[in-house]
């Protein structure tokens, strides 16, 4: 990151009113069960706590999920090296509208919302997605991954890590379909062309870290992530009862998890995405690595029939994961002239 005009922080455009609440945590869900027995199905108690968690907060941390430690050590050091570079270095692998994976880092402008720098990568390459956010165009293109040439372990440990990721985001999203009362597999076929990716996050020591943010409010529009934080900490969550911002305190070789948009349609907002964003700090950096479970890009996401009746109709018109997606990432390369494209412009 370069250096930053003092004066960036004193235009009140750039003062994110920076508040929190130091309160009683996220649910912490112990996935032992489901080690023990190996079948999700067996494990009652494990849903009523899946199913609580994603209605009260839609938000949750798990221990004891069956990721090797030494995998996740292997990207975690993976990553420093690589953002230890010099932004010369770094920019060898920059993203691009052609190639719209590998490396960027947020610009100091009037407009900036992220204090971050980042590296993403795709679980399957190449991963299908539209050419273009156009309905009529069936054109498919693939995104390619770019791999650094430093550390030269990058590649190896990015996909042996992205396929526990991939095994566990499987374990949750049965056990997420249970709590809806729906048989383990009935989100299985959705994802056998999957859209998922990960994101590498370094997050820089900020010189005014009380008026700035990590990651601006948002929410994640996929089916479920899954992210491993430092311990550092700064994700913050904002609380369904009452709207405050809520800490969550890191907890050791835990993985938070959240349930995106494509669940709450899916769904029929009975489960809610929620906001959340991340803080940085003047005195240490901070590191987090977020997996992003996505399913086909010809995913057609609309209320699932089981979920639905008369007495509860779809809240929502099916939309194409596809075009979702691909608009989403038109919008990092060119200022687009309306709001980007979210769930509610489909709600019925």
């Amino acid at each position: 990151m370069g250096e930053v005009d003092p004066a960036f922080f004193q235009d009140p455009e750039h003062r994110p009113r920076i508040v929190f609440t130091e309160a009683e945590g996220i649910p912490l869900i112990d996935l032992s069960p489901i080690l023990a027995f190996g079948d999700v199905s067996v494990v009652e108690g494990l849903v009523s706590e899946i199913r609580k968690a994603c209605k009260e907060w839609g938000f949750f941390q798990v221990i004891n999920h069956g990721v090797p430690l030494e995998k996740r050590q292997r990207i975690e050091a993976a990553a420093r090296k690589f953002f230890a570079q010099s932004l010369e270095d770094k920019t060898k692998v920059r993203r691009n509208d052609k190639e719209v994976l590998g490396y960027y880092e947020t610009e100091h402008t009037k407009n900036v919302r992220d204090w971050k720098e980042v590296f993403d990568f795709t679980i399957e390459e190449p991963t299908f997605i539209p050419a273009s956010h156009e309905p009529d165009d069936k054109e498919v293109t693939g995104w390619i991954n770019q791999w650094p040439e430093y550390p030269p372990e990058t590649r190896e440990a990015c996909q042996e890590y992205a396929q526990e990721m991939v095994k566990l985001a499987c374990k949750l999203m049965e056990l997420v379909a249970q709590s809806l009362g729906l048989p383990a597999d009935s989100f299985r076929d959705f994802f056998k062309d999957q859209t998922s990716f990960i994101r590498l996050n370094h997050y820089p020591t900020c010189p005014a870290p009380e008026l700035a943010l990590g990651v601006g409010r948002h929410k994640d529009g996929g089916a479920l992530t899954i992210l491993a934080q430092d311990d550092v900490g700064g994700l913050e969550v904002k609380r369904k009862i009452d709207g405050e911002w809520v800490r969550v305190k890191p907890t050791p070789n835990a993985y938070i998890i959240n349930v995106g948009d494509i669940v709450q349609v899916w769904s029929n907002d009975e489960y809610e995405s929620v906001e959340h964003r991340a803080i940085v700090n003047s005195e240490r950096e901070r590191f987090s690595i977020p997996f992003f479970f996505n399913p086909a890009h010809y995913t057609m996401v609309k209320p699932l029939e089981e979920l639905t009746n008369e007495q509860n109709p779809a809240k929502y018109r099916a939309y194409s994961w596809g075009k979702f997606i691909t608009n989403r990432k038109r919008s990092n390369f060119q200022k687009l002239n309306v709001e980007n494209i979210q769930i509610y412009h489909f709600r019925i």
